[in-house]
């Protein structure tokens, strides 16, 4: 399954809309463009993780990882998901109580 990254802004958030599955073999292709992201100046960032229909382990590192760098330059990472499977993954591990989840790209961005 091919991993789809689109980027674009909403306010002063980037928004990554990914689609397709996050797993061992198409998180490193995410991990890079948070990175490039966060190396360019961009440190409010909002995944958005709607159109993903899968999520592995691999792509939770991802998003931990890119979570730490934002945040050492006091930024914010957001997560739009209402998918059930998807945020049965953040409820199972705890990571709800590390990532802010909204039901939209505008309340996410606090529009």
């Amino acid at each position: 399954m091919e991993l789809g990254i689109d980027v674009s802004k909403v306010d002063s958030h980037a928004v990554v809309s990914v689609s397709g599955e996050i797993d061992v073999y198409t998180a490193p292709k995410l991990r890079e463009k948070l990175i490039e992201l966060v190396s360019e100046g961009t440190y409010d960032v909002i995944v958005d993780l709607e159109k993903v229909d899968f999520l592995d382990s691999t792509g939770l590192g991802v998003l931990v990882g890119a979570l730490k760098r934002v945040k050492a330059h006091d930024g914010s990472l957001a997560l739009v998901c209402t998918q059930d499977k998807i945020l049965k993954i953040f409820k199972i591990t705890g990571l709800t109580k590390v990532f802010p989840i909204h039901a939209s790209v505008d309340a996410a961005a606090g529009s």
